[in-house]
């Protein structure tokens, strides 16, 4: 606990001058995709705007976890900061925890932010559970490990372009911000597999609990996920080259 007290201090003084813009870049991508999109559909019922409004928030954790991280990462790679974080004597999982810290807290306010303009934009009608921020936080947390898996595995070039692929799939080919069954039979049965839709159900189910209840698939997925991005994650930063 020392440890990761230690890593989160230093962590926020290194990125002290990037937090603020990343902070804003989140809320604005968060509460853009929300108005943005109405603009797109301006006759949408509430079963499509809360679609919109649950994929904004999915989209903003995405961005957060799977693009800037892993771009954080690359760079850190490249100015050898990376190789000083290894060098550390301190616990990995005390590292990687305050490292998804940082990430997870700077995504809440632009969580925040989108629900409540989607309530004021699409009028909607919110049943909230209680599994509403867990599974939020599931959601940060497995962006934040598969982000880094992708970072701290590849190299800082190609980490790049990944983190760019994931965003423009998850935008416009995940059923995240319109329901599975538009998409072609393989391309949804993909998805069945990939941790977008997990993502988008886990919130929306929350915010909106179903007459059937919550189902536990998606949480199970984005756990299965996130053991495996902590995994990998685990392993390069312990691995002695």
């Amino acid at each position: 606990m020392r440890s990761y007290g230690l890593l989160l201090r230093w962590n926020l003084l290194r990125l002290r001058g990037m937090l603020p813009l990343l902070l804003v870049l989140q809320t604005l991508l968060s509460v853009g995709v929300v108005i943005g999109f109405s603009f797109l559909l301006p006759d949408a019922d509430q079963t499509t705007g809360f679609y919109l409004s649950t994929g904004a928030l999915t989209l903003g954790l995405i961005t957060v976890g799977m693009v800037a991280a892993p771009q954080l990462v690359a760079q850190a790679k490249l100015t050898g900061i990376f190789d000083y974080q290894r060098s550390m004597p301190v616990p990995r999982l005390a590292m990687l925890a305050a490292d998804a810290t940082v990430w997870v807290a700077l995504a809440l306010p632009g969580l925040a932010a989108a629900l409540g303009v989607a309530v004021l934009r699409f009028d909607l009608d919110l049943r909230i559970s209680w599994l509403a921020a867990p599974a939020m936080l599931l959601v940060a947390i497995c962006s934040v490990a598969i982000g880094y898996a992708v970072a701290y595995a590849a190299k800082p070039e190609v980490a790049g372009a990944i983190s760019q692929l994931i965003f423009f799939v998850a935008l416009m080919f995940a059923p995240i911000n319109f329901p599975a069954d538009r998409l072609p039979h393989w391309l949804a049965e993909t998805h069945d597999w990939l941790p977008f839709a997990s993502m988008a159900q886990a919130i929306r189910e929350t915010l909106q609990v179903p007459a059937a209840g919550i189902s536990i698939a998606p949480f199970a997925m984005l756990t299965a996920w996130c053991v495996v991005g902590l995994a990998i994650t685990y392993r390069v930063m312990t691995h002695r080259p």
